[in-house]
């Protein structure tokens, strides 16, 4: 005979309604109870009832997610960590991946999310008109990208901050030809790389060193365009003795690039990262450390607290992660080589 959630609470000593939150991950349950409770339920072989949750709560216990680019590490590890907490919570995931404005133009007109989940996690910008057409949803919203917006919950870091410790440590080693690698061509509306070069920018005006845009190329976010973009700083009449990469794949593609020209890293060129890509300590790379799985986790928690809780308004202001710059092996004076 299947055992009812009544017989699990009986057997742990307690409600039914804290079987409940605890199997789905809900608060207002201790760790000790919880273990508990899944221990018991264990033993007597109950499995919730998802359509009886459902036909009961009038929920679909189902998060739909937006990416642009689900392929790419960034974006693959934060979904990886929102969908664990989802899943923990009861929760299936609901995949769109937008990476083609084709795409992106159809989900907006056609909305397939309405009625189909009861959350949305964004790891994409939308646009007011976009942002509007999420909020006629009437469900909770949020993101890990971009700034603040009315109607979101956001989780994310300072990318100003970010960048500025990591060009600073560049021109504290003594750097004054310092080339950045960006992601200019990156998703649609993404300010990350617009607030990057921005601050880049400005430490380099505060150093009193004069912005060349021979030494700003495009890498796509990816290691192929790293590489590529790195190829192209090294052509200029004057090439960089550093190189600040908005990602690590970036960075990881300039080492790539400088490896084939037989430069050596830090001797000849001083690369660093942002990210802290799991790869990053593999090879060595001096980076802004930020904790991408945790951004996505948290997005999620701050999801279910808001279908926990509807009353209760979401945070108006970014919910914003540390970041460290973390020094490794690519990162060196530069050589004395005459004027830089």
């Amino acid at each position: 005979m299947t055992a009812s959630i009544n017989d699990v609470a009986r057997a742990a000593g307690v409600s039914a309604s804290t079987v409940s939150r605890a199997l789905r991950g809900r608060t207002g349950v201790s760790d000790e109870v919880r273990d508990k409770i899944a221990v018991v339920a264990a033993q007597l072989g109950y499995t919730a009832s998802r359509s009886a949750a459902s036909l009961a709560s009038g929920r679909t216990f189902t998060i739909g997610v937006l990416v642009p680019y689900v392929g790419r590490w960034f974006f693959g590890t934060v979904l990886d960590a929102a969908e664990r907490v989802f899943s923990a919570a009861g929760y299936d995931v609901l995949l769109y991946n937008l990476g083609s404005p084709e795409i992106r133009k159809r989900f907006f007109t056609r909305l397939p999310v309405r009625k189909r989940v009861d959350a949305v996690l964004s790891l994409l910008i939308p646009d007011d008109e976009e942002s509007a057409a999420l909020r006629s949803l009437g469900v909770p919203l949020a993101t890990t990208v971009g700034g603040t917006r009315p109607g979101f919950t956001v989780v994310g870091i300072d990318d100003r901050a970010g960048t500025e410790s990591a060009v600073r440590h560049l021109v504290n080693l003594g750097h004054r030809r310092i080339g950045m690698i960006s992601g200019a061509s990156g998703p649609l509306h993404w300010t990350t790389p617009i607030e990057r070069r921005n601050a880049y920018l400005d430490v380099l005006a505060d150093a009193g060193i004069e912005h060349d845009p021979a030494l700003e190329a495009d890498g796509d976010y990816t290691v192929e365009g790293g590489e590529r973009a790195m190829t192209e700083l090294l052509a200029v009449s004057r090439p960089p003795t550093a190189v600040y990469a908005q990602s690590d794949e970036m960075a990881m593609g300039a080492l790539r690039a400088l490896r084939r020209h037989r430069l050596r890293v830090p001797e000849d060129v001083s690369v660093v990262g942002f990210d802290d890509h799991e790869l990053a300590d593999v090879v060595g790379l001096t980076t802004v450390a930020q904790p991408v799985a945790d951004q996505g986790a948290e997005a999620a928690r701050l999801l279910l607290r808001q279908l926990d809780e509807p009353g209760a308004e979401p945070p108006t202001e970014q919910v914003q992660m540390p970041i460290r710059l973390v020094l490794r092996e690519t990162t060196a004076p530069p050589r004395p080589r005459g004027p830089q």
